[in-house]
């Protein structure tokens, strides 16, 4: 494993969102979502394409806080433009568990 130290670390903006919208997105090569997330006024909505189906039904997406990696450079996926990295613990299988903070948090709350 690598090692980092502090001020790689703080350069990390992982912040708080919640997810406005979810669909499908077939043209990803592996299953995925498309989503909108809220990151406050400060930051406004971005997108994100997400691999998360084999756990989460789009309307259970509607309204849940997660953990994101918003100052990654865009990535363009299938016809889509990712604007940020949605974090989840991701087992052998490939299953992701959506971080997110225990209780409800401002939209664009910095993680540190």
């Amino acid at each position: 494993m690598t090692t980092i130290d502090w001020q790689h670390f703080q350069e990390v903006q992982m912040r708080v969102g919640t997810i406005i919208t979810a669909e499908d997105f077939p043209e990803a090569k592996q299953p995925a979502y498309k989503l909108q997330i809220d990151f406050g006024r400060e930051l406004g909505i971005k997108k994100s394409s997400a691999q998360i189906t084999e756990r989460y039904q789009k309307e259970e997406l509607i309204g849940r806080q997660i953990i994101a990696v918003i100052n990654f450079p865009p990535k363009q996926i299938a016809n889509f433009m990712s604007e940020c990295l949605v974090l989840g613990a991701v087992d052998a299988t490939g299953d992701v568990i959506l971080l997110q903070p225990e209780a409800n948090a401002a939209n664009g709350l910095r993680i540190s």
